[in-house]
């Protein structure tokens, strides 16, 4: 069965398979978007470009020009460096039992983050808050005065914000919140959203990650390492061999 040909240009014939291979050039995450009809027809008008102006090359004889032999060799050793470079990087392995020792040997660098767990209630104004943090004082249950007087969407269920690490608040609040003891109501607290009485009803220290949930970044991080330093070996052992002149700048 023939290839079905999707447009002549200059007298080459662009199969389906021409497109489909320009396409498997580009990264996966770009392929879903190319495999698109608009996307195949853009493509098709570059593959059209393409053998227009190598037809073009072809009848004023570029090949035969000294600009471009000159540029063709030093591509030929740009792609002939990378190459040989490539194939040190590409013999760099790590084995598991490295991984798991570099998480072993440094315990403080797998640990997540602390948490905090606090309801508050919101109002507008200073006044009101000082108003419901002597209520509370008496001894007015904190989710009952969140449902009656809080601003926040959060009333609905008594000023719960569950669990939360820093960066996920205002400023102003995380801070209060932090550094508040547990069971200690703190505020008013002024954010941009008006004013805070803060509840913190627990905490949670920073904890150790386990080696499963880190495993993955530790291996990264130590090929990297370890691809860095054959490369830069493998520059001193060339050096030594072939021989380098650094000039006084």
């Amino acid at each position: 069965m023939s290839e079905k040909i999707l447009a002549v240009s200059a007298g080459h014939e662009i199969t389906e398979r021409e497109l489909n291979d320009l396409i498997a050039n580009y990264p996966p995450e770009q392929q879903v978007y190319l495999s698109s009809p608009n996307a195949k027809d853009e493509l098709l008008e570059q593959l059209i470009g393409f053998h227009l102006f190598s037809k073009m090359a072809e009848e004023e004889k570029i090949k035969e020009s000294r600009e471009y032999k000159d540029m063709l060799a030093k591509m030929e050793n740009e792609l002939a460096s990378h190459m040989a470079a490539t194939s040190v990087i590409e013999k760099v392995t790590l084995d598991e039992s490295e991984v798991k020792a570099f998480y072993n040997d440094n315990p403080g660098q797998f640990k997540g983050a602390e948490q905090v767990k606090a309801k508050h209630i919101l109002t507008d104004t200073e006044e009101s808050a000082q108003k419901i943090a002597k209520e509370l004082l008496e001894g007015k249950d904190f989710e009952v005065a969140a449902k009656e007087y809080s601003t926040c969407p959060s009333k609905e269920k008594g000023g719960d914000l569950g669990y939360f690490g820093r960066g996920q608040m205002v400023p102003e609040f995380e801070k209060a919140a932090f550094e508040a003891a547990v069971g200690t109501i703190t505020g008013p607290i002024k954010t941009q959203f008006g004013y805070h009485l803060i509840l913190v009803e627990d905490k949670k220290e920073k904890e150790a990650l386990s080696f499963a949930e880190v495993k993955d970044q530790i291996f990264e991080k130590l090929l990297t390492q370890k691809k860095q330093k054959v490369y830069m070996e493998t520059i001193q052992r060339l050096e030594e061999k072939y021989g380098v002149e650094r000039k006084e700048k």
